[in-house]
This record gives structure tokens, C-alpha cells and sequence, in this order.
């Protein structure tokens, strides 16, 4: 397989690290069955750090994960995407439709006390 995904999730953050290539119907589809399998979540964070090709298929399934996610009240964010994938998405248009973030905003969700106190009353429910 040209993708590998590692998903890690704190109560209703998830975080999918991409590794390889997202060009192929099979990596793409590993993609969004990841994406729209996980569990109760409120945020997505795509880690595209390692991923080293993104095809024209890429990007069409990344609009669909953005659309998908906010039409179930889920936000998606892209975050970390090499120099090449965001001069991709740049000139593409999709910088402007899709939420590209930094990993200090990550941690930012993270470690917010008020979604801390949130998840922790999910969980005990």
C-alpha cells in the first residue's frame, strides 16, 4: 500500500498521521474509511507531514473529507503538509476552502482546559 495511517484520538479529537503517497484509488480510500470510521469526534487533524505525493484523486479527496466533516458537524484540519503539497494546494485554490493549521493550534485543542473538562464529562457519561 502506497499510504500508511496511524490514528490517535482524545476524546473527541482525532488525529490521523499520513505517511506515503496519496495518489491511488486503494491509498485514498484507506483514507476515507480512516476518516469517516472514527468514533464521536468533533475535530479531525489530518498529519500530512510525511506524505510525500498528493495526485490530483489527493486533492479531490480532501475536498470530500472537508465537505463530509462539515456535514456532521466536524471540523477538519490539515496540518504540516511539506512545502511542495502547500504550494499544491495554494495554486489549487483549496488553501481558501481548506483549514490548513499549525501544530501549536493542535495542542492548543488539546490542552484547552474548558474541551479538557468537556471530554472528561463525556467520558464519565
Amino acid at each position: 500500500m502506497s499510504l500508511h495511517i496511524e490514528t490517535e484520538q482524545a476524546g473527541d479529537v482525532a488525529v490521523l498521521q499520513c505517511a506515503g503517497k496519496m495518489v491511488h484509488a486503494e491509498a485514498l480510500s484507506l483514507l476515507g474509511d480512516a476518516v469517516t470510521g472514527l468514533p464521536r469526534v468533533r475535530v479531525i487533524v489530518l498529519d500530512l507531514s510525511e506524505v510525500t505525493m498528493l495526485g490530483a484523486q489527493g486533492l479531490g479527496m480532501l475536498v470530500f473529507l472537508h465537505n463530509w466533516a462539515g456535514a456532521n458537524g466536524i471540523q477538519l484540519k490539515l496540518v504540516n503538509p511539506s512545502s511542495w503539497i502547500r504550494e499544491m494546494l495554494e495554486l489549487t485554490g483549496l488553501t481558501s476552502v481548506l483549514h490548513i493549521t499549525s501544530v501549536d493550534d493542535v495542542i492548543q485543542m488539546f490542552c484547552n482546559p474548558v474541551h479538557a473538562i468537556a471530554n472528561a464529562q463525556r467520558a464519565a457519561a
